[in-house]
């Protein structure tokens, strides 16, 4: 891949004084090159990404520059760095990573997997809510994925996830079944979708006859409906998930910085 360079800014993350609404800080033009490389997949997830140096000199900029851009990458898990090894594109099927996205922790504070039974994986039109949220051009087809997560042979979980059909030909639930690790990690490595960042919206409900039998639970019991609405580079929405939590031995865990 040929190199990308700048421009000749300042290297200065303040403004000029004539600056316009448009400056960026030359750490964030920097960023967005080493993102739109990630993007392409110049360097796949897993990979180490080069060092400062050699970014420095491929981009023309001081080495303090890129480290103040992969810093923020780090922060925003796009990037892992390792000690004494390098920094890396991160990876959904990394232990530390992989649950970033699931929240729910048991009460007694023992942390294990879930088992996933999946009920259904079938292609069909998106309703018209699903094809605003996904961005959907008229006649584009989703793919919804309906499932259950289980605790020790309880049900805890129930998602229906919805997904553009497109970036996820030949997706089918005996494929789901079959892949041992997270469903992002499937996603990441089979279909080139990696989920960036996610945006939930949580309420309080009861749950019906249908709800009720799946998770084995009263009909009008307490659940807790988490709606996420997960995004790729680009800020692209690439899921809408709905799931409905069993909280009677769990909770759901947010850490605020």
């Amino acid at each position: 891949m040929p190199s990308a360079s700048l421009p000749e800014p300042p290297e200065t993350d303040a403004p000029a004084a004539s600056a316009g609404p448009a400056f960026s800080p030359l750490y964030q033009q920097i960023k967005a090159l080493l993102v739109r490389s990630l993007q392409s997949g110049e360097w796949k997830p897993g990979e180490s990404i080069p060092s400062e140096m050699e970014l420095a000199a491929r981009f023309k900029v001081s080495q303090g520059t890129v480290r103040k851009a992969i810093d923020e990458m780090a922060t925003e898990n796009l990037v892992v760095r390792r000690q004494g090894k390098g920094t890396f594109v991160a990876t959904h099927a990394e232990e530390n990573i992989q649950y970033r996205f699931l929240r729910l922790a048991p009460d007694d504070g023992v942390a294990s997997g879930m088992a996933r039974h999946f009920l259904e994986c079938k292609r069909m039109r998106a309703p018209a809510d699903v094809g605003r949220a996904l961005d959907l051009k008229a006649g584009e087809s989703a793919l919804v994925i309906r499932r259950t997560l289980s605790r020790a042979g309880v049900a805890v979980v129930l998602d229906e996830i919805w997904l553009p059909a497109g970036p996820f030909k030949g997706l089918t639930a005996e494929r789901l079944a079959s892949y041992a690790g997270p469903m992002y990690a499937l996603f990441e490595t089979e279909f080139g979708v990696r989920m960036i960042r996610a945006e939930e919206k949580i309420r309080a409900v009861v749950a019906d006859a249908a709800s009720a039998e799946l998770l084995g639970v009263p009909v009008g019991a307490p659940l807790l409906s988490v709606e996420r609405l997960a995004h790729t580079y680009g800020d692209k929405p690439v899921e809408l998930r709905r799931g409905l939590y069993n909280t009677n031995a769990h909770y759901y865990r947010n850490e605020l910085n």
